[in-house]
């Protein structure tokens, strides 16, 4: 198993162990609502110290239910998970195809072709890399 498959194990398994042992330890059983949202916690502590609070302003979507709310956070989070994951694949990709390329290049600066070609017509390749004549230096650069 490479390195980082193993620390990639190691992330998995701690991730699962802070999703299950709240549930395995009991946390929360005290409360009536034991796994409550920050907001609700929040609100329950703002009119415990202070009973006449009037928030500033009130939300613009109510979801009728609760379920509903669970649902939009869900697809909230998905649609996040999607947009990283196609930028680190995207840019997982990039790199993978700048190292092909510059492991393609001759310590000449000229790059190989992506094919190699096969032996019938390898002398008329070498015929026509030996033809091409070096490009004249522009005026001015002399």
């Amino acid at each position: 198993m490479s390195r980082n498959a193993k620390i990639n194990s190691l992330l998995l398994l701690v991730v699962a162990a802070l999703a299950v042992l709240p549930l395995l330890l009991g946390l929360g059983d005290h409360k009536e609502e034991p796994f409550t949202g920050a907001d609700a916690e929040a609100e329950t502590a703002i009119t415990e110290l202070r009973p006449d609070y009037e928030p500033w302003f009130s939300p613009l979507y109510e979801p009728p239910s609760g379920d509903i709310e669970s649902a939009l956070f869900a697809l909230q989070a998905a649609l996040g998970a999607g947009v990283l994951a196609y930028y680190f694949g995207l840019r997982k990709g990039r790199r993978q195809g700048e190292a092909r390329a510059a492991a393609r290049a001759t310590p000449d600066g000229t790059t190989t072709p992506a094919v190699t070609p096969s032996a019938s017509s390898a002398k008329s390749a070498a015929t026509a890399v030996m033809s091409v004549k070096p490009a004249a230096a522009p005026p001015g650069d002399e």
